[in-house]
């Protein structure tokens, strides 16, 4: 497989060669952005250094300056000067264990299967809809993404969909490889994986040039599950090795390559389009947090950890229960495309009824095929030290009680400033310029510090406290565009520092889903108060609101007074009481507390 490097022709989306490209800020204007982030952050000490700092990085014939002229090279010999650096940096890098500290997840609605053949009807129905977007992808069909908000009708850059079923992430002893099918070198993959029990089958899904219908899907699939359980022919989890921390991983895979029969296997994982995992029951309570969980660890090593593949960008999960979603490596494209595919498969399967018709060439299948591992005593060794690793990283730090928030009536307006100035990452799509990923937000604006502190030391009116909200707003609206899901569904992703948080924000038609998460073992972290504290922020926005909501759109005059201001506020008490509306409520539904079987 060739490396994923500059983008080819073929890689392109519709109007991608008019995109421009991603611009260079010029110096000063970096490092003014850089003091005006950090000057509230600081004591005056600390940051009375920091502009000493910035003065001698940014002097005449200095660091600054020869650094920022290299960049301005890089930008015009490259498509995007960033993109290597963001690839490498914020992915191919890091060494950490790829569920949970990186792979992202997309839950779907519960599923209610009254046994295992609806289970497989379900997986029919939805490789149909991959097959079917797939079919979009390489006729380069695909509708072109256009800006929302503040950049509406600006057309996106549309590279990112089309790694989505042709990449894979290959682990490396110190940086891992993305890689990427052409079809200049290969065909396009046309089988995918199943993988049922820790077992890992291969269904090809276009035969004799004729690609499967959901009959013959359905078909397949319940050969798979039969031959899935003869415990007779079962072989260890290899699926394990893929959630150690990458080097590991690295060394694991070299030790299987020794061996022709792993190659083999390997090459038909890598080269496949996608995973399906037929996960077993998950346990008898399936809430929001707990198909959270399910979607980004599988439930450790005891449960359905080792029926996955981690380097694949797509892998679906149906669970026995109804927990279903797809978790994705997300080295190859961001959330939004992650979301827009996501949504394209689920209206696909309400929109087009399950076509479980039977073709005369049925029983003509060639019957699904096993994929063989050659496990030697130095392998089975690797297979234990990874499910030691997986079993103590997942119940001891990952197993905190992750938590879905769900808020109604909530303006998704104020999320960004509902919290603390904490060092916070949030990112906002730069796919408007050429092989555009994301970018970085700094949330922990000066205007979000002050209008926390208006609302905790009790000391500001109503009408002061909504100025600053709308200050803070403004502020935070420079930077991002909202992209809500449309489909009753929720992403969730694990913390990327040890005492940190994942807050995940999914915002709907008339609600919005937060997923929680923090590692257990971190004294400075617990899901359970951020929940609270999260679900309390937001109550007393709507609050605020509420209580000014007569006077929020008006401007005051010119020189008119604080206190002037709310005279008004008081000369439309009654109006406010006579017509407010009922205020809406904020429900929190989170995961037991329990710690599951083989935990802390």
């Amino acid at each position: 497989m060739p490396i994923l490097g500059k983008q080819s022709s073929k890689d392109k989306g519709a109007g991608d060669n008019a995109l421009p490209k991603l611009p260079i800020p010029e110096l000063t204007d970096t490092l003014q952005l850089y003091l005006c982030c950090m000057k509230h952050l600081l004591t005056e000490e600390q940051f009375r250094r920091t502009q000493t700092a910035v003065q001698l990085f940014s002097a005449p014939g200095g660091q600054g300056e020869l650094l920022q002229q290299k960049l301005k090279d890089r930008r015009d010999k490259t498509a995007n000067w960033v993109y290597e650096y963001w690839l490498n940096d914020m992915y191919l890098n890091n060494r950490l264990p790829l569920p949970v500290h990186s792979s992202p997840a997309m839950v779907f609605p519960p599923q209610h299967f009254r046994g295992r053949s609806d289970a497989l009807r379900f997986a029919a129905h939805l490789i149909s809809g991959v097959l079917d977007y797939k079919t979009l992808l390489d006729a380069r069909a695909l509708p072109v993404d256009y800006a929302r908000g503040q950049l509406a009708g600006t057309p996106m850059c549309m590279e990112q969909y089309y790694r989505l079923f042709t990449s894979y992430r290959l682990p490396g002893p110190h940086r891992d490889t993305l890689v990427a099918q052409e079809s200049c070198v290969m065909p396009e993959p046309e089988h995918i994986i199943v993988a049922c029990k820790n077992q890992f089958f291969v269904l090809d899904v276009v035969i004799n040039f004729r690609r499967l219908n959901e009959r013959d899907l359905l078909t397949q699939l319940e050969r798979i599950v039969k031959m899935a359980d003869s415990e007779e022919e079962r072989l260890p989890p290899i699926g394990l090795l893929t959630s150690d921390g990458r080097s590991e991983w690295a060394e694991s895979r070299a030790v299987l390559m020794r061996e022709s029969t792993n190659r083999d296997s390997l090459d038909m994982i890598e080269r496949c389009m996608c995973l399906v995992c037929l996960d077993d029951a998950s346990g008898p309570e399936i809430s929001d947090s707990t198909r959270a969980k399910i979607m980004l660890h599988g439930g450790g090593p005891n449960k359905n950890g080792g029926n996955r593949w981690y380097d694949k960008p797509m892998q679906f999960i149906i669970g026995a229960d109804g927990c279903c979603g797809v978790v994705c490596e997300h080295s190859p494209f961001e959330g939004i495309v992650l979301v827009q595919c996501t949504e394209h498969l689920l209206k696909y399967m309400i929109g087009s009824p399950s076509k479980l018709v039977r073709a005369a060439s049925v029983s003509e299948l060639p019957a699904p095929r096993r994929l063989r591992w050659k496990c030697t005593p130095e392998i089975h060794k690797l297979l234990a030290a990874s499910a030691r690793s997986y079993r103590g990283w997942i119940y001891k730090d990952a197993e905190d009680e992750s938590r879905c928030l769900h808020t109604s009536g909530s303006t998704a307006g104020i999320l960004q400033v509902s919290r603390t100035t904490v060092s916070t990452y949030e990112s906002a799509s730069t796919r408007r310029f050429q092989e555009g990923r994301v970018d970085n937000i700094r949330s922990a604006t000066p205007q979000a510090l002050a209008f926390v502190r208006a609302m905790t030391d009790g000391k500001l009116s109503s009408s002061e406290k909504m100025e600053l909200l709308q200050g803070a707003i403004a502020a935070q609206t420079k930077y991002t565009i909202l992209v809500p899901t449309t489909v009753e569904m929720f992403c969730c992703y694990g913390p990327v520092v040890p005492n940190g948080y994942g807050a995940c924000y999914n915002p709907q038609s008339n609600h919005i889903i937060f997923c929680i998460s923090s590692f257990y073992d971190s004294p400075q972290s617990c899901s359970a108060d951020f929940s609270k504290a999260v679900e309390q922020a937001l109550v007393d926005m709507r609050d605020l609101c509420n209580t000014c909501k007569p006077n929020c759109n008006k401007q005051p005059k010119q020189g008119q007074s604080v206190e002037n201001k709310e005279n008004i506020a008081a000369t439309h008490k009654e109006e406010l009481t006579k017509n407010q509306v009922p205020l809406p409520k904020v429900v929190v539904k989170a995961a037991e507390q329990t710690p599951v079987q083989g935990g802390r």
